[in-house]
């Protein structure tokens, strides 16, 4: 019985030593089954591993068995990152992207486009945009930048050039000519070390003038005519380095600051603002380079300055429609290069000085209508049949269309004066039909 007994227990053992290798065999193949499927799912365990089980691989594990792999193509692959958008695009210049976000950016806030212009703001050749142009920064002759911007026409609306103007480091012309353009102009333009020439004119832009631009050095051109700027302009701007300056069509409210007599400017137009007081009589004298002198539909007030005619080379000029008062200044026949000459709507009176209309010989169109004058001699009177002169609506007895005689009595009851009338007669020039120069000071 013991024999049988001792014959069992050996089988027991010899079958349990069998089915030992066999279940550590499987135990491993499951392991290795769970490590592929988490790697191929992308499944990351709790602890935030590579994505494989914790108990696969790991390589600071000296008890595993499993061999790890140095990466994981699959599993990189289960979470891509979006492609930022100018990693794709190659420039031709680092110059040219930094901009680019910049005129991006500002393409994205246009809200209005019917010429289609934005269409050609696509991709790395910003020298081909529709309105930019690149050209070598001073600073390096061998890189190439964006240099000049010309909107003029394009009929663009934006709620505002900030960020756009002032994020453009190496630009020297901006030129944004009749488009939509709203808000103000920013003061970071002043950083712009190369802008020399700036016209946001025609646009919808509003606020106090621009004072950024004062004391930019490089700056030869500003053109902010037919926008919404309003308040006071600074004096400097009239003693700055500028050749041109356009500030016509605002709202502009203050007098004619006294150092407009010492301005350099070229090209000035003042018109259709809300400038009062007098011309100074120093303006002239400053202004006598120029050949355009626009004054018109402003509030200006006194009387006009004999200084007037040290304005030999005005092809035109024009202070029509404001309150400018007293007798015409004989100094208006030196203006011998006058084409245009406009003092219409005023409140101007006495008589037309035949000097005048004797040395204006370039006149084409002289227009006095709209004030108070009370004679013509016969040399203006050759000007009116010519249809050269206007005098309608004034008070001269023996022309047609003039005031009513009540209109006129009611204006000289309340005389007005000016100062220094001893000087409305004097002549600072040669006059064309005279031999010598004619000073008469009464």
């Amino acid at each position: 019985m013991s024999t049988i007994l001792g014959k069992l227990l050996v089988s027991t053992l010899y079958i349990l030593f069998l089915s030992l290798p066999l279940h550590t065999s499987a135990h491993d193949i499951k392991t290795d089954t769970l490590n592929f499927i988490n790697a191929r799912s992308g499944h990351k365990n709790k602890g935030g591993g590579d994505g494989s089980s914790s108990k696969g691989c790991n390589n600071n594990n000296q008890l595993n068995k499993i061999p790890c792999k140095k990466s994981n193509p699959i599993q990189a692959a289960a979470a891509p990152s979006l492609p930022v958008k100018t990693d794709s695009l190659v420039f031709t210049d680092q110059r040219l992207e930094v901009v680019y976000p910049v005129i991006q950016n500002f393409k994205s806030i246009i809200t209005s486009d019917p010429l289609g212009v934005t269409k050609s703001w696509v991709g790395s050749d910003i020298c081909s945009y529709k309105g930019f142009y690149c050209d070598n920064p001073p600073d390096n002759s061998s890189a190439i930048a964006l240099a000049s911007v010309d909107f003029n026409g394009f009929q663009l609306a934006a709620s505002t050039l900030d960020g756009f103007i002032d994020k453009l480091p190496d630009i020297a012309l901006f030129h944004a000519n009749s488009n939509n353009f709203s808000g103000t102009i920013s003061p970071q333009i002043a950083k712009l070390p190369y802008l020399y020439e700036l016209d946001v004119s025609n646009n919808q832009l509003s606020g106090p003038f621009p004072m950024a631009v004062l004391g930019m050095d490089t700056l030869t051109f500003l053109d902010i005519r037919f926008n919404f700027f309003s308040g006071a302009v600074p004096p400097q701007i009239f003693i700055q380095n500028l050749e041109a300056l356009f500030i016509n069509d605002n709202i502009f409210t203050q007098g004619l600051p006294d150092n407009l007599g010492n301005t350099h400017i070229l090209l000035l137009t003042l018109a259709n603002n809300k400038f009062n007081g007098p011309i100074p009589r120093s303006l002239p004298k400053a202004l006598s380079t120029l050949t355009e002198v626009l004054l018109l539909n402003n509030q200006l007030t006194g009387c006009l300055p004999y200084e007037i005619g040290y304005l030999q080379e005005a092809t035109v000029f024009d202070a029509g429609n404001n309150q400018l008062t007293g007798p015409l200044p004989f100094s208006l026949s030196c203006l011998e290069k006058v084409e245009l000459l406009n003092l219409a709507g005023n409140l101007l009176y006495g008589m037309v000085p035949e000097v005048v209309c004797a040395g204006l010989v370039n006149l084409v169109n002289f227009s006095l209508s709209d004030n108070y004058f009370t004679h013509v001699g016969p040399l203006c009177r050759i000007l009116i049949q010519r249809g050269v002169l206007d005098v309608r609506n004034n008070c001269i007895p023996d022309l047609p269309f003039q005031r009513s005689v009540f209109e006129c009595a009611t204006f000289f009851s309340h005389p007005r004066m000016c100062p220094f009338m001893w000087a409305h007669s004097f002549i600072p020039c040669k006059l064309p039909f005279q031999n010598t120069p004619v000073s008469s000071i009464p």
